[in-house]
């Protein structure tokens, strides 16, 4: 029989085509995740749970409904969301909408100055004691000096980390994994998010065209067809 793992490969920051910049459909990412091996895939489209409604529908125990949520400050990375929260409150209220449905908070690549979901440092400050962890290493980030700037900013603070593929072609899936202990629940992976080991892979800078692609087809075609997600 084969070895069963008594750790989960988690990855945290993937993208479907209810992002406007992929057009990753959720039966491809979930196809992705089972061929890889990764355990658990958080699906975080930009402001929308829609695909990762669909992906969990496909496989309700290796996806979990997340989203990538832009602030009025920067973005906010959740897990286990079951209601959307829409974009453009305040960082303050986006977590309070968050907290009320018991969702795991991330920051999104906090400080990439590259992205318009960057943070400034005061604003990220501000925050800290009303989220769960700090996503220390994003494998899309251009410069290595961004991740070392969030990764000195989680261990100066005393928060745990996340790390992620932030991923938008099935290729990207599981460039970077946090190894962690078996969790089930929001609650318990506050707790093994803790002892979490990176497994991290930088994305060369060319995968930026795979999304700057995917929102100039969709501007041609006028949006999403929803038939083609299935």
């Amino acid at each position: 029989m084969p070895q069963v793992s008594s750790q989960f490969r988690v990855e945290f920051h993937s993208h479907t085509i209810a992002s406007k910049d992929s057009l990753l459909r959720p039966a491809d990412l979930v196809a992705a995740a089972r061929r890889k091996g990764i355990d658990r895939v958080v699906v975080t489209d930009h402001n929308s749970i829609v695909g990762a409604l669909e992906a969990k529908r496909l496989d309700p125990e290796r996806i979990i409904v997340g989203e990538e949520i832009m602030t009025t400050r920067g973005e906010i990375l959740a897990a286990y969301v079951s209601e959307e929260v829409p974009a453009g409150l305040s960082p303050q209220e986006t977590i309070r909408r968050l907290r009320e449905q018991g969702a795991f908070i991330s920051v999104s690549h906090p400080f990439d100055r590259f992205r318009k979901g960057g943070w400034e440092l005061s604003d990220l400050e501000a925050i800290v004691p009303l989220v769960d962890a700090i996503e220390t290493f994003n494998s899309r980030c251009m410069s290595p000096r961004f991740n070392a700037e969030a990764e000195e900013f989680a261990r100066r603070n005393g928060i745990p980390h996340t790390v992620g593929s932030d991923a938008h072609a099935a290729f990207e899936l599981g460039r970077s994994l946090l190894v962690v202990d078996p969790f089930h629940g929001p609650e318990e992976l506050r707790t093994v998010i803790q002892r979490g080991v990176p497994r991290v892979r930088w994305s060369p800078p060319w995968v930026h065209l795979v999304s700057r692609f995917a929102t100039i087809r969709k501007k041609i075609k006028f949006g999403l067809d929803m038939s083609n997600w299935k």
